[in-house]
């Protein structure tokens, strides 16, 4: 059998498709063989096998087991596969390839994957001696061995213990863990392996703890007895000698001694982050030895890494195959981030501010922050890396500028500390700072990079006061002498990174102090007006496009709008400076361009009458139409422009359609010729913009301008997004213009608007157009409805309505179903009765018969709550109380979905759990589930609170004395379950509402409920409420 697994495992490997899927199919075959199984380990540990042989093998062995080894495993097929002997032979075979010295990482890593899943449904009872086993191997075996050995508590502690299983066996997993970090005789990187695997223990830790709380703090509290000195100990350790280039490149024992000693320390660091994240007071009596022993380390690394990153160019931001990272830049990062940690601690925080008052004030470079501003300025520097990659792509610079970028370097990680400090010390840490600059910029030896450093973190302070409201008038002088000692010098220097900062931290100084440095604004408008023409650096010039919006908002109307030509002009000039085909891939200086046009605009929206500024914003948009970001900023622009030329009056409105509208219509035209759907996606977003905010009447001409094209998408297959352009864009017409566009006839076939509009409702509503396409559909035909009345709609309105109905009937997509539902939520708010009557008579046809009113009112209550829109909410709500004060027998003969049933375990619900095991709810009648969406409703409409994140101490901590723990954390490991729990806390309605306010709605129901409270129907359903429901009606004082 083995002979015939190897050619189907060949053959699997094949590019051809037709054989691969059929080796598949006959491997799939065999699963119900019980020799399958124990020949594929076999083949797995035979090393004469080839390697991708082999790994192929634990991959179908792996799918063999979730499939059918034990019905407790999530991807269960619903047959055990693998009888009792077998499953005996195979947990022994795969812990010897994962264990064995002999294996190759990626086979023992692949053995190991499956033990996780196996141990997840065996252990302890069907497989008790797997951790003893480990346990026991662990202190005897080679580093060969031992490396399989930690590679397999790896998988288990991430992937193969739940809650129960991972407690009963944590304190001799723990033991064996810190045995091997504190074993000297190991590899360094086994024992960076060993701490790593610990830290993996917080997690299902921290879910043990929402049950056994105390028992987890007594056990981390003797576990971090005997690890944090380890983890102090390390921190200590001095590096070895710098490698060399050529130590680096051979990879000799040199080479693995550095790389072991970087990896342990960033997995100590990493396990202190994670300890003061999940239980913050545990470290709290250590936290000075921590903080210290960080600092030392920051201060002792400077050097080699600026001869590595700064001098050189080291490569960086490398891991092993174990996921372990071992390069410098890597430590400095997880160094950075711990100390920032450290500073919300109550004990350092005490410590540091005594020494402050021991300084004498005349000295503040002898203060602490002074060594801080100095080493963050150091860590600061731009790399020689960073410099290429920013010289050879205009993009990366600018996307590290505006801080959207996935790239975290030492430069973003003092960024953030530096954030922390100006919070905490913001006239210390502003004076020590430019104490500092003023010595390096004195200083003949220091380099452009130092004094750009030291710019780039002034930048960040400036920025991180006005962020958080501070008083900057307070730094009104230090910002002034700033201006004048350090960022004008820069904004003449000769390199063009460091003049690039000059105009950029200029910036950020007239906006942080707006109205106080106007006449700076316009004169730092017009240098960069001029650089952006005249500079050779195109660092600086894309610097300067950015630049210019900070001096927009530093600038009074008047002021601003004498730029407001310019600006435009000079963004003009720069388009055409390049090339068209590539600025689509540039998305970030494309969006920058857009963006200081947008704010050059809002300064006086008419200035898009006189001048090119909309052909130019339109040139960008034409070019940024793939790009989501850019369509965002050009809608919002033009949304904007719109508004504020309709709010001048028709003329004004007239003007700017006469304007526009050849560019959108002629858009679509290009759009179709050139396949480029994204561009007739643009066209139409902006068009349906236009018409949302125009004015009432519309200008004469403008239905017979966009009609034609909006029918022709309509009753075209275009992309989803356009139909739903489209649709909408007709519903904005028909709202501001009802006399126009019925009025309206096609010049192609003759038909009245009125019909057109039928037309199209028809083929949205039909069974060819999917839910998104059709999602504004409903909307468009409530308008209609309202807009031409049931005199000019006769016979047809009842027909739309039905066909609405039977549409609803199999409406899956929630924006669609909103859309539908909301025509006979507005029908109702003046004819609920004749609504009701109306849907009785509907007769829908699916696997079983039912009439209207039942469809219509299922969907309706069960998604109401989910619905979205200020006033579609609100009628909504509106629609259902009118409906409820009919009273109707109707409604509670009618039964629908009503409240979940929780499930009785607590597993996660996997996709593949979901199905095979669906939601079940309580069927109720529609009058009290109608009540029970009302309250919801009013909780929603009431004034939300956001919760707030908790500063990283979990349920382990609860209760206890967190005095010493002060700040927040600035990051979130979202595989924490803390973390998990806190987002999930977010969906409770009672804390947060993603809807937001609406004191009018809520004002309504409250006056509905007071209204309702004593009748005795109402009183009949406040008894079937649950808990919470009654309490928020309790809350009210009404029952």
């Amino acid at each position: 059998m083995e002979q015939q697994i190897l050619t189907l495992l060949g053959e699997i490997q094949l590019p051809a498709e037709a054989p691969r899927q059929h080796a598949e199919r006959q491997l799939e075959q065999l699963y119900t063989n019980e020799a399958f199984p124990i020949s594929l380990a076999s083949i797995a540990s035979e090393g004469s096998v080839p390697l991708n042989l082999r790994q192929s093998a634990l991959l179908v062995l792996k799918t063999l087991v979730l499939k059918g080894w034990s019905p407790t495993l999530d991807e269960f097929g619903g047959q055990v596969l693998i009888d009792d002997a077998n499953k005996a032979q195979l947990r022994k075979q795969l812990l010897e390839i994962a264990t064995s010295g002999l294996n190759d990482r990626k086979i023992k890593g692949a053995a190991s994957f499956v033990i996780s899943k196996i141990a997840s449904a065996d252990f302890p009872h069907a497989w008790p001696d797997l951790l003893p086993t480990l346990v026991d191997l662990a202190p005897r075996v080679d580093d060969d061995r031992l490396h399989g050995v930690l590679t397999v508590l790896s998988d288990l502690v991430d992937d193969g213990f739940n809650e129960d299983q991972f407690f009963q066996s944590a304190r001799s997993l723990v033991k064996c863990l810190y045995d091997v970090a504190v074993d000297d005789g190991r590899k360094l990187t086994l024992r960076a392996l060993a701490v790593s695997v610990f830290r993996g223990c917080y997690n299902t830790l921290e879910m043990v703890a929402e049950v056994h709380q105390a028992d987890v703090n007594q056990f981390m509290s003797e576990a971090l007895t005997a690890w944090s000195p380890i983890f102090i100990q390390v921190l200590r350790l001095p590096l070895p000698p710098a490698l060399s280039e050529e130590d680096e490149d051979n990879a000799g024992e040199a080479f693995e001694t550095w790389r072991g000693f970087i990896a342990l320390k960033i997995q100590v660091v990493r396990a202190l982050e994670k300890t003061m994240a999940v239980f913050p007071t545990l470290l709290v009596s250590q936290s000075l030895q921590v903080f210290s022993a960080t600092w030392a380390a920051l201060a002792e690394h400077l050097a080699p890494y600026h001869t590595f990153y700064i001098h050189e160019d080291r490569q960086g931001r490398l891991e092993d195959a174990d996921r372990l990272p071992y390069t410098l830049d890597f430590l400095i990062l997880e160094e950075l981030d711990l100390l920032r940690s450290l500073l919300g601690v109550r004990p350092v925080k005490k410590e540091l501010m005594n020494y402050l008052e021991q300084t004498a004030p005349a000295s503040p470079e002898k203060e602490w922050v002074a060594d801080v501003m100095r080493l963050l300025v150091s860590y600061s520097e731009i790399t020689t890396e960073e410099e290429g990659l920013w010289e050879i792509d205009v993009n990366v610079f600018l996307s590290e500028e505006s801080s959207e970028t996935a790239n975290y370097t030492p430069r973003n990680a003092c960024s953030d500390l530096v954030d922390v400090i100006a919070t905490w010390l913001p006239k210390q840490a502003m004076e020590t700072l430019l104490a500092y600059a003023r010595t390096v910029s004195q200083d003949g030896n220091s380099s452009w990079r130092s004094r750009e450093a030291a710019l780039f973190i002034l930048s960040r302070m400036l920025a991180e006061y006005e962020e958080q409201g501070n008083d900057v008038q307070a730094m009104m002088a230090s910002a002034s002498s700033a201006y004048s000692d350090h960022v004008q010098p820069a904004m003449l220097s000769e390199h063009q990174f460091l003049r690039s900062r000059g105009f950029t931290v200029a910036g950020t100084i007239v906006r942080a102090f707006t109205g106080q440095f106007e006449q700076v604004a316009q004169d730092l408008t017009q240098k960069s007006l001029d650089a952006i023409r005249g500079d050779s650096s195109e660092i600086v010039r894309v610097s300067c496009i950015r630049v210019l919006r900070d001096c927009i908002s530093a600038m009074s109307q008047p002021q601003a709008k004498n730029f407001q030509i310019p600006i435009v002009t000079i963004i003009s000039e720069y388009l055409s400076s390049q090339d068209l085909g590539e600025l689509a891939d540039n998305e970030d200086l494309l969006n920058a361009m857009v963006e200081t046009l947008r704010d050059a605009i809002q300064v006086d929206a008419t200035l898009c009458l006189t001048s090119a500024a909309l052909d130019v914003l339109f040139t960008m948009a034409s070019q940024g139409a793939k790009n989501m970001q850019t369509v965002d900023i050009v809608e919002e622009a033009f949304m904007d422009i719109t508004e504020s030329i309709a709010a001048h009056g028709v003329d004004s409105y007239s003007q700017l359609c006469a304007k526009v509208l050849p560019t959108l219509t002629g858009a679509f035209d290009v759009g179709d010729m050139t396949s480029e759907s994204s561009l007739v996606d643009m066209a139409a977003t902006l068009l349906s913009v236009l018409a949302e905010h125009g004015t009432e009447p519309l200008p004469q001409g403008f239905v017979a301008t966009v009609m034609p094209k909006l029918r022709r998408i309509l009753l075209s297959n275009a992309d989803f997004s356009l139909h739903q352009m489209a649709t909408a864009t007709i519903k904005h017409i028909l709202s501001h213009d009802p006399v126009q566009m019925l009025s309206w006839r096609d010049q192609h076939d003759g038909k009245e608007g009125l019909e057109v509009i039928l037309v199209i409702v028809d083929r949205l509503l039909g069974p060819t157009v999917d839910d998104t396409s059709a999602a504004e559909v409903g909307g468009l035909a409530a308008e209609l409805v309202e807009k031409a009345g049931s005199e000019r709609l006769g016979p047809y309105l009842l027909q739309l309505l039905r066909v609405v109905a039977v549409r609803l009937s199999t409406a899956e997509h929630a924006p669609f179903i909103q859309s539908l539902i909301l025509v006979f939520a507005r029908l109702s708010l003046g004819n609920a009765k004749e609504v009701l009557d109306f849907l009785e008579q509907v007769q829908i046809d699916g696997d079983e018969s039912r009439t209207g009113l039942d469809v219509v009112l299922r969907k309706w209550l069960e998604n109401s709550i989910n619905f979205s829109g200020y006033d579609e909410i609100r009628q909504n709500i509106s629609a259902l109380v009118h409906i409820y004060n009919l009273h109707d027998e109707r409604l509670s003969s009618t039964q629908v979905q009503g409240d979940l049933i929780m499930p009785k375990d607590d597993r996660i619900r996997t996709r593949s759990r979901a199905k095979a095991v669906p939601d079940q709810y309580t069927i109720i009648p529609a009058s009290l589930k109608l009540i029970k969406v009302l309250v919801a409703e009013l909780a929603n409409a009431s004034s939300p609170v956001r919760p707030t994140m908790s500063n990283g101490t979990s349920k382990v901590e609860e209760g206890s004395d967190d005095d010493e723990w002060e700040d927040e954390p600035e990051t979130w490991d979202l595989s924490a379950p803390s973390t998990r729990a806190q987002l999930m806390s977010w969906m409770d309605e009672s804390k947060w509402s993603a809807r937001g306010t609406d004191d009018q709605t809520q004002a309504y129901l409250t006056e509905f409920f007071r209204h309702i409270a004593t009748e005795p129907d109402f009183q009949v359903q406040y008894q079937s409420l649950d808990e919470s429901e009654k309490a928020k009606l309790q809350a009210l004082g009404q029952m």
